[in-house]
């Protein structure tokens, strides 16, 4: 199995595709200061790495949710609260019909916990309201959105069981700490023949199924189906209407700095992964 061409660094075009917004708006975003400018390749353009496509996605999501862009700018200081701007949002959202109920409570559990996971999907935010604060990682939080962004809500709450395991089981948050560690050693300097390579896959695989064990050892497995289910005879909601993309179609815009041995070992532990599920 051979992905596509991952890139470490992506044009304003594709980082636009990605997001879901366009070309201009990400240019008014840097002239009002809101998004940093980035590096620009020897054609003196634009290139946008992952965190500025993380940058970009909260934005989006923020502004989805009817915060002001000079509000939003404020959510990227440490040291400055938005907590006036939040009540001023939730005290409008209110006036207006059930259809805004959606982003008040956005905008609510932001509040409450600290963090955007409100941002997502009620589907996902629901999934992994039972941790306790500060259980999940910000960068759990990022892959998350990520992942909505792929594959919508249900992808991203089946995500969303993989954290709340490892988040409550220490030995196996661990495992994947050390794994991505010597994942992301497989740097430029190692050859994707290495034998590290294939190693590593092969604990990722292993690490995986232990995963999968416990999400059913959990229940968290048919919970989801019953949610699933749930949510499909719901009502359609204005945010469940935004179009996703293929996987194969994001790994072309979505830039990650990996190494082409690291690639491999992802593509390795994928395929150990499918055959062992089969098996």
């Amino acid at each position: 199995m051979h992905l596509p061409v991952i890139p470490r660094r992506v044009k304003i075009g594709d980082a636009a595709a990605f997001a879901g917004t366009t070309p201009r708006a990400i240019r008014h975003y840097h002239a009002i200061g809101l998004l940093p400018e980035p590096e620009r390749g020897a054609d003196d353009r634009r290139r946008y790495g992952y965190d500025d496509m993380i940058r970009l996605l909260w934005i989006r999501k923020m502004a989805d949710v009817g915060i002001a862009l000079e509000d939003i700018r404020a959510t990227f200081e440490p040291t400055t609260g938005i907590e006036q701007s939040l009540a001023r949002l939730e005290e409008s959202l209110a006036a207006q019909a059930a259809v805004i109920e959606r982003r008040r409570a956005a905008v609510r559990n932001w509040r409450e916990t600290g963090n955007p996971l409100g941002l997502l999907s009620p589907l996902v935010t629901g999934r992994v309201r039972q941790l306790p604060l500060g259980a999940l990682r910000r960068s759990d939080l990022d892959t998350l959105l990520v992942t909505e962004r792929v594959l919508g809500p249900l992808g991203a709450a089946v995500q969303a069981d993989r954290f709340i395991v490892l988040a409550t089981h220490p030995d196996l948050r661990a495992e994947d700490d050390r794994l991505t560690e010597a994942e992301t050693a497989l740097d430029d300097g190692v050859d994707p023949d290495d034998p590290r390579v294939e190693e590593i896959a092969e604990q990722w695989c292993a690490h995986e199924l232990a995963v999968e064990s416990a999400i059913e050892e959990a229940g968290l497995d048919e919970s989801l189906d019953e949610l699933a289910a749930h949510q499909h005879d719901q009502p359609a909601g204005p945010e469940d209407g935004e179009a996703t993309m293929s996987a194969l179609r994001a790994i072309g815009k979505m830039p990650y700095d990996a190494s082409p041995a690291r690639v491999r070992c992802m593509e390795r532990a994928v395929e150990l992964l499918n055959e062992a599920l089969r098996a």
